[in-house]
């Protein structure tokens, strides 16, 4: 804490706006820099603020499953490096050292005022379209992690100031798109730079100290919040479960279970019970775990108080969690973890729901799609002769609610990411985008109905190799309080006009020509449909 005596609450609501502006602007200078439609386009990014001690100050309105892993990445930083000084900029991605993915690359950085004192923290994180790895794009059918790609535990990538330009080359060297990951980088410490700006701006013009004492304080109001919210639920028990489909080498049903013991304002999350890590990528690290409870709870907590919380969130303090080591929400090394950062961290968010809808049925949602429909496309483009590494994950319904029908075609729940413009696939790509439309139907109906999912169709116009992980292919997202599931989803191979249904999780190799057809699940309808 600072020696500041604390703002009062209308400096203390300023600070908050500052704060949050500040990571939101990061996340824009981000976006802009960028190479990739999958950063440029889509935003699979998040840009954070954090205090002095490691304190989440603001996380940007970007992707939940990022935010709350964040601030395990700067603490893995300072653990393994020590301090960092004016000029240092630390690079990572090891899910195993507060990375979730490898694709996800986090940089980070300290802001230092004239004088050298250390006001916090900037982070950017950012879905690179390929680190390596036995497949284009990185997401591959996998048993270990170093089919995955190139694993960075934390490292100088920039030292007072001094880029190291072997640790550059030595990156670029093992991904399939180099210029395209530089530029990415590049606009990662883009971001660094305007967080640092606006910071130092703030510490300025309202005072280091003043600065320090909000920080600290955001954190302790978020904190007092969130009690606030979790006071307000009957003490009790609560579980649920569901499954992950399969992890692509013949492991499944794969169960997630959960149970919430409240007790006043404090709040017990054990997953006991949960699957042990299994050979496919479906084990999710403990970080992408704390990620689903920090977002969940967030969005009960802001429900129930009909407000919302300061953009850091707080410390989570209320919150205390068993994940059993070596289980899949809390995997151990060297277990393949590609699809846990999207696929599981959506099934924990599910259980989670339906745990607390146990306790709050009248407030709580049926469950979106459920998925992030992962779609990874590379190969050599014949319009440049050079390779090319296509990700997207892909919208779908979102569960109804209480209040009204769930949206269609949207990123729900960790996934808080855009759809790619057609326009910005074809020219990126040597792809033809021969349908995209809204699934009409495809959500549970209801008293509210569920989202419906989309179809997009993808022709490859060269040879190329295709990775998919997706889950809700077997049965739909719930519905609640009596509404219908939504549907499921399905992936199809279109050659020479037939279909062929492909499993929710494969890879393959496509002909020019070829059609690959994502038809995402719809959203569980909420409320008996004859309710009204």
């Amino acid at each position: 804490m600072s020696g500041h005596e604390g703002p009062d609450a209308v400096e203390l609501e300023v600070f908050r706006h500052l704060f949050t502006a500040l990571a939101e602007e990061m996340g824009a200078a981000l976006k802009r820099a960028s190479f990739s439609p999958n950063i440029k386009e889509r935003r699979d990014y998040s840009c954070a603020l954090f205090s002095p001690d490691c304190g989440a100050v603001s996380l940007g309105d970007h992707m939940p499953v990022h935010l709350g892993a964040m601030p395990m990445s700067v603490e893995a930083a300072l653990d393994e490096l020590g301090d960092l000084g004016p000029g240092d900029v630390v690079c990572l991605n090891d899910p195993f050292r507060g990375g979730t993915h490898l694709p996800d690359i986090t940089l980070i950085s300290g802001v230092f005022s004239s004088e050298g004192r250390l006001l916090g923290y900037v982070a950017s994180r950012a879905h690179h379209s390929d680190v390596g790895g036995s497949t284009p794009g990185s997401m591959p059918l996998a048993r270990e992690i170093f089919e995955e790609g190139l694993r960075i535990p934390p490292v100088f990538l920039w030292k007072d100031g001094v880029r190291d330009d072997n640790l550059w080359r030595l990156l670029l060297a093992n991904v399939r798109t180099p210029e395209e990951r530089a530029g990415d980088l590049d606009a990662q410490i883009a971001a660094l730079h305007t967080g640092s700006t606006r910071l130092l701006e703030i510490a300025e013009r309202r005072g280091i100290e003043a600065t320090l004492s909000a920080m600290d304080a955001l954190i302790v109001y978020a904190d007092r919040l969130v009690e606030a919210g979790l006071e307000q639920i009957a003490d009790g028990v609560y579980e649920a479960e569901d499954w992950i489909e399969d992890d692509g080498f013949g492991s499944g049903p794969v169960p997630i279970r959960a149970r919430l013991t409240l007790d006043g304002s404090d709040l017990s999350i054990d997953f006991t019970g949960t699957s042990a890590q299994v050979p496919g990528g479906v084990n999710a690290v403990a970080a992408i775990t704390s990620s689903a409870i920090r977002y969940v709870v967030r969005c009960v907590v802001e429900a129930i108080l009909g407000e919302p919380l300061p953009a850091g969130g707080g410390s989570m303090r209320a919150v205390r969690t068993h994940m059993p080591e070596g289980s899949l929400v809390n995997a151990r090394w060297p277990a393949s973890v590609a699809a846990g950062n999207v696929e599981t961290s959506q099934r924990i968010t599910d259980v989670l729901l339906r745990a607390f809808g146990e306790a709050l049925p009248d407030l709580m949602p049926a469950l979106s799609q459920g998925t992030m429909n992962n779609t990874t496309v590379g190969g050599t483009d014949p319009r440049t002769g050079g390779s090319f590494a296509y990700y997207e994950t892909v919208g779908g319904g979102m569960g109804a609610g209480p209040s009204g029908p769930g949206l269609s075609a949207v990123h729900v729940h960790m996934s808080n990411s855009l759809n790619t413009p057609v326009e910005a696939l074809e020219h990126a790509y040597p792809f033809r985008v021969t349908a995209y439309s809204i699934r009409r139907g495809s959500g549970g109906d209801g008293l509210h109905r569920g989202g419906d999912g989309l179809r997009r169709d993808l022709q490859l116009l060269a040879p190329a190799r295709v990775a998919l992980l997706c889950e809700r292919r077997t049965r739909g997202p719930s519905g609640a309080r009596g509404g219908e599931d939504g549907a499921c989803g399905e992936n199809v191979l279109i050659r020479n006009g037939a279909e062929q249904p492909i499993s929710g999780k494969a890879s393959f190799s496509v002909d020019a020509g070829d059609i690959i057809s994502i038809r995402s699940p719809g959203g569980g309808g909420w409320g008996t449909p004859d309710s009204a």
